[in-house]
């Protein structure tokens, strides 16, 4: 079967919405979301932290934070890993090769990159309007409204970079996930079983999915970034 073939066939279970292809497809997208929210909320509300307070050892978390922007994937897999082992610190609530895992290394892999950005953000607009702020005696969270609203196009930028990194990496979900069949198996990692067993047609469907995903997130972000 040539390249053709093999093309016309994964565009076929795409469209045709093949069950277990969009089982995947769908886990895929849900373990990726549910980890964005979280990350985002936490890394968002970090970075407002970190840029509006001053206190002792800032500068060290900043350096840490910005490190763990380029964590390699599978290192934060290992590091799971061994949280939720049966033997880890916290292996007695199960959680290794489960979808809940996998969202968490996700979660691990999404905060540093959300937390180091908006703080960038937050910490640019607090030192510009900060005597405003402050004359009018505004609150903690009214702050961050007015901070959140003024430069909403950055975060959003920064958090569907994120989202695209969490979606399509493969290190993590694969060590924590254990890519089982109808309970963790996800994009990337049924990407790289199915080629492995020959499977093109399916691994290429995947494949093209992940790639539309992927072209549609960083094309908004260009858009975004163009009208900045």
């Amino acid at each position: 079967m040539n390249i053709l073939d093999i093309f016309l066939n994964s565009l076929l279970l795409i469209i045709t919405f093949n069950h277990d292809l969009w089982e995947i497809i769908i886990l895929s997208l849900y373990v990726s979301f549910i980890a964005l929210i979280i990350g985002s909320v936490l890394g968002i509300l970090f970075g407002y932290y970190l840029a509006l307070k001053v206190f002792i050892f800032k500068n060290i978390i900043l350096i840490v934070i910005n490190s763990l922007m380029g964590i390699p994937p599978v290192v934060v897999g290992l590091i799971v890993y061994f949280i939720f082992a049966s033997g880890g610190p916290l292996g007695i609530f199960e959680l290794l090769y489960s979808p809940t895992a996998m969202i968490i290394a996700q979660i691990i892999i999404i905060f540093p990159i959300v937390a180091s950005i908006s703080h960038e953000i937050f910490f640019k607009n607090w030192h510009e309007f900060k005597d405003e702020f402050r004359s009018l005696n505004m609150p903690y969270f009214g702050i961050a409204k007015i901070l959140i609203g003024h430069s909403y196009s950055l975060i959003i930028t920064a958090l569907l970079s994120a989202y695209g990194r969490a979606i399509s990496e493969v290190g993590a979900v694969m060590i924590v996930g254990g890519n089982i069949d109808h309970y963790t198996r996800v994009m990337t990692t049924a990407i790289s079983l199915e080629t492995r067993m020959g499977n093109l047609e399916y691994a290429m469907a995947l494949g093209l999915v992940l790639i539309s995903i992927t072209f549609f997130i960083y094309s908004f972000v260009y858009i975004l970034n163009k009208k900045n």
